[in-house]
């Protein structure tokens, strides 16, 4: 009956996402990419990582992820609403620009790596070939595959996936978010909640919270939807987009968090698949379908950005093509030498130093406006990108 109901859920949401009204609303469409990129893949790492890190007090760190995340967004807001009241930038916010582009192209870069790791490992999860060697191997056939779609103007046609990609994930995240709203049910009638003691604590805990930006990242990207949508409804959709994603990070969190025994042994990148096999049969299929779906996707869309960013940054120095061999060059080195705990961290750190020159940008404006608190706000801000730069660390 809960494989039903999982299904049923699913479905209809599914369904409620394709319906007209919806899918063709603006302010919808306009939240959805962000959103999309917001509730990516790190949506099922993160849940067992803060589970075992932090035991019963995982729900206050991803209150305190999803706070984090949305005041740099209220930064990259400011932004897009001061850019397009005051378009032309000196040269100052010219030279920040064109650094944070910089940044961001690195970032995504990392980001294809951290997607296409996840991939493998949920690919070869529910196989015989469930360990690292094969995850790895699939990974880069993967990157390879990717290499000569982009060589051969290829992506065009995988670009509709995204569409389909993020109705898929969010239906089956709607009947995983029942199926943990169940299974939290029995064991509260049970009395048998619990609130395990954190692995992880003191400065430890913060630089380990600092190196997992990247699982709440992708607000960003309404900052770059300029010529499909104006400046207030960007703002609208992307502030839209974080109050969903943060209500649907927390409602996750709270209802793993003190339903399941905390086990550090257990703790991999598809650490979720064995914790939903206790809740319902059907989940782990769904979740390895949502997150190969997901990732494929996350994957083509930021190599079609960081090729993008790249060529226009360089001036036509490094070609798009040039960014695709650097960039899949890159991402097999971190495959096969970096787990996916410590990608998660470098990507972390990369968006999280693209954060901080946003949120200098912001400070530089809202001076330039006589605004004194959202520069000093803005300037804070700036700093603690920096230092999550600098201090984010991986799960050990």
């Amino acid at each position: 009956m809960l494989n039903i109901a999982i299904l049923s859920a699913a479905v209809l949401v599914g369904a409620l996402l394709i319906w007209p009204r919806l899918s063709n609303a603006p302010v919808w469409r306009a939240t959805i990419t962000p959103l999309a990129s917001i509730i990516g893949s790190g949506f099922l790492v993160l849940g067992p990582i803060l589970d075992v890190s932090y035991g019963g007090y995982a729900p206050l760190v991803m209150l305190g992820l999803c706070a984090i995340a949305y005041s740099f967004g209220a930064a990259i807001r400011f932004n897009i609403g001061d850019i397009d009241a005051r378009p032309a930038p000196s040269r100052l916010l010219l030279g920040l620009e064109r650094a944070s582009s910089v940044v961001l192209a690195f970032a995504f870069i990392v980001s294809v790596a951290y997607y296409l790791n996840l991939f493998g490992a949920f690919g070869v999860s529910l196989t015989t070939l469930d360990d690292a060697y094969h995850a790895n191997l699939l990974t880069t056939a993967v990157f390879l595959l990717i290499l000569f779609m982009g060589m051969t103007r290829g992506f065009s046609a995988l670009e509709r996936m995204e569409q389909v990609s993020v109705g898929l994930k969010l239906s089956i995240i709607a009947g995983l978010l029942l199926g943990l709203a169940v299974h939290f049910g029995q064991v509260t009638g049970q009395g048998a909640l619990k609130f395990d003691p954190p692995q992880v604590t003191g400065w430890a805990g913060v630089t380990l919270m600092a190196g997992l930006i990247v699982t709440v990242q992708g607000f960003e990207t309404s900052r770059y939807l300029r010529q499909a949508y104006d400046a207030p409804l960007r703002i609208k959709s992307m502030r839209l987009a974080q109050w969903i994603s943060t209500a649907i990070y927390c409602l996750y969190i709270g209802l793993l968090t003190y339903a399941f025994d905390a086990d550090p042994l257990s703790l991999d990148e598809t650490a979720i698949i064995e914790l939903m096999q206790v809740v319902a049969p059907i989940l782990p299929l769904l979740l390895v379908v949502a997150a190969l779906s997901a990732q494929f996707s996350a994957a083509i869309a930021d190599t079609n950005g960081s090729g993008g960013l790249i060529a226009e940054t360089t001036r036509g120095v490094v070609t798009e093509k040039s960014a695709y061999v650097l960039l899949v060059g890159i991402g097999i080195l971190l495959t096969w030498m970096a787990n996916i705990f410590e990608i998660i961290s470098y990507a972390s750190r990369a968006f999280a130093l693209y954060y901080a020159l946003q949120s200098g940008i912001a400070a530089i404006r809202a001076s330039q406006r006589l605004h004194s608190w959202q520069t000093v706000g803005f300037a804070i801000l700036a700093l603690l990108g920096a230092a999550v730069a600098v201090f984010g660390t991986p799960v050990e």
